[in-house]
């Protein structure tokens, strides 16, 4: 999370210009008339902000303005699809907020990094096995769960940089050079928090994940000739 003394004025912007018509599509794609009939996709829904929220509030601010904390937006994609995975987000950035957390100029770019990078990739990644139609269960688990939410962390960690160097407002740090290495500090424990979530949601509620194919994957084995 990047606090808006870093971000310039047009980085401002562009996060706003970039996230905010993202929101409204979600808004829009978002099964209201499902969500509103379904009492579990409802306690699913309000749950998971609510458990993004604290997974938020769970990080490690420095002096810099700069802040670190997991995502787990992967999995709130795997659970709901894009649309409601987007407004779960940003509900938790006003939450944050509201808590002085984090600044309203900045959300825009924050949501971005945060929330918009994760979830497309996520959901490109679940598109693309979904193509694929595999039977394996252990291919969902690892290329929908694991590897989107290390990618989506990734992506994210280098977009941000790339703003921060453009911007030139934060002083880079000497060892620079060396910041992979601690990218895989970041990056692993992401993904190992998504992807065992996932894996428990696949074994013990599949019919919680709304791109999990069950008669595909669970069925498939006994079904063939």
């Amino acid at each position: 999370m990047i606090a808006a003394e870093l971000l310039s004025t047009t980085s401002q912007v562009t996060g706003w210009v970039i996230y905010a018509p993202a929101l409204l599509w979600a808004i829009w794609r978002a099964p209201w008339l499902q969500l509103i009939s379904d009492t579990r996709r409802q306690h699913l829904l309000f749950g998971t902000a609510f458990a993004v929220f604290l997974l938020w509030l769970v990080r490690r601010d420095f002096d810099s303005g700069l802040s670190y904390h997991f995502l787990g937006m992967t999995v709130v994609t795997l659970l709901l699809d894009w649309p409601l995975a987007m407004l779960v987000g940003f509900a938790a950035q006003l939450g944050m907020l509201a808590l002085g957390r984090q600044d309203l100029p900045a959300q825009g770019m924050n949501g971005l990094l945060l929330v918009l990078v994760p979830v497309l990739v996520t959901e490109l990644c679940a598109l693309r096995v979904e193509r694929a139609q595999p039977k394996n269960l252990f291919v969902y688990i690892f290329f929908c769960g694991f590897f989107p939410a290390a990618l989506g962390t990734l992506l994210s960690i280098l977009l941000g940089l790339g703003v921060l160097w453009v911007d030139g407002l934060f002083p880079m740090p000497p060892w620079l050079e060396d910041f992979i290495g601690y990218l895989w500090l970041v990056i692993f424990p992401e993904a190992f928090i998504n992807g065992m979530l996932v894996t428990g949601l696949v074994v013990f509620y599949p019919d919680w994940l709304e791109t999990f194919n069950r008669s595909r994957y669970l069925s498939a084995p006994w079904n063939e000739p």
